[in-house]
């Protein structure tokens, strides 16, 4: 199982039930039962459960009442929620597929422990996923980064951990404005991305931490050849950002962080590899090493990377 959820609300008047949750459940998290539906409203807005989990047959209120209130609140959409259900509530699928039932997922009575253990797991990491991704790119965000690259470090995985970079990107955005920042956010994450899956397949990850910043993570052999890629595609697409003007001069106008203004580079694309060859012992090391590399890399008005070789030395390019 992953990381303990914290706490669990089952909504459910059947002690046979709540008994079987309470086994299951109890290396996942602290499960709070509650008995009558409306009981439980005002402690969920009061502490927020990590998943929410109902019983269809509830006394004093209706599960598709309960699911209204429970959804209707936008601050608590992300909160998991798993129905129990009879198979002839499953044969009013379409009932269960309306937009307003907002439903994660089911588990059928009777219940099966496996089946409940693996449903649970399965809709929490989802929605887990879904909190972290980056609300531009859809690429998973730091938390999700941090777990990868401390689990490939935990499993003695060898890896390569590239931090991505854009220069002269706030001198764009000050010019453009926002709108066409964010484009250029899109169109460097599907370079990313696309680079790394034609090199690496499913054996690739690229993650975004935020704003301008990008991970990736590849097999050590196939590091340098994405760089390279990244850095050639980012190169050729990224002068057709720019008004005709500013493209054809090389530079643009604009204020730097002191407010004078300054002639500013078109942009470019900095990248700090580090490799892991059993050598990293937590990810903070491994993030803190790629970032200098990064900033290294930066030194060069054009797009550049720099690979750490550790005890075999750096190479840049």
């Amino acid at each position: 199982m992953n990381k303990n959820i914290q706490e669990i609300f089952l909504i459910s008047s059947n002690e046979d039930l709540i008994n079987l949750f309470q086994k299951i459940l109890k290396e996942k998290g602290k499960v709070y039962t509650f008995n009558k539906g409306r009981h439980v409203i005002e402690k969920i807005l009061q502490s927020p459960p990590g998943l929410i989990i109902l019983d269809t047959e509830i006394d004093d209120i209706s599960y598709q009442e309960m699911i209204k209130l429970i959804k209707g609140e936008n601050v608590y959409l992300h909160i998991p929620l798993i129905i129990c259900l009879n198979i002839d509530v499953l044969q009013k699928i379409k009932e269960l597929l309306d937009p307003e039932f907002e439903i994660d997922d089911f588990i059928l009575k009777p219940i099966k422990e496996i089946e409940a253990l693996v449903r649970i797991e399965l809709t929490t990491s989802k929605a887990s996923r879904f909190l972290d991704a980056n609300p531009l790119t859809k690429l998973p965000g730091n938390t999700t980064i941090m777990q990868k690259i401390q689990g490939l470090i935990d499993a003695k995985k060898e890896f390569a951990l590239g931090y991505c970079d854009l220069d002269f990107f706030k001198s764009y955005n000050d010019k453009y404005g926002f709108s066409r920042g964010d484009e250029v956010l899109m169109m460097t994450s599907r370079i990313i991305v696309n680079t790394v899956k034609e090199h690496c397949g499913a054996e690739g990850f690229v993650g975004h931490i935020g704003g301008d910043d990008f991970v990736f993570i590849v097999p050590i052999p196939k590091a340098e050849e994405v760089c390279k890629n990244i850095t050639k595609n980012f190169d050729a697409i990224i002068p057709y950002f720019y008004d005709p003007v500013d493209r054809k001069q090389g530079f643009i106008i604009s204020k730097n962080r002191k407010g004078k203004i300054e002639k500013f580079p078109l942009m470019a694309i900095s990248i700090g590899v580090v490799f892991n060859r059993g050598n990293l012992k937590h990810y903070g090391e491994a993030s803190q090493i790629a970032v200098n590399l990064k900033k290294a890399a930066k030194k060069s008005p054009k797009s550049s990377y720099i690979l750490d070789r550790r005890n075999y030395g750096a190479q840049d390019r």
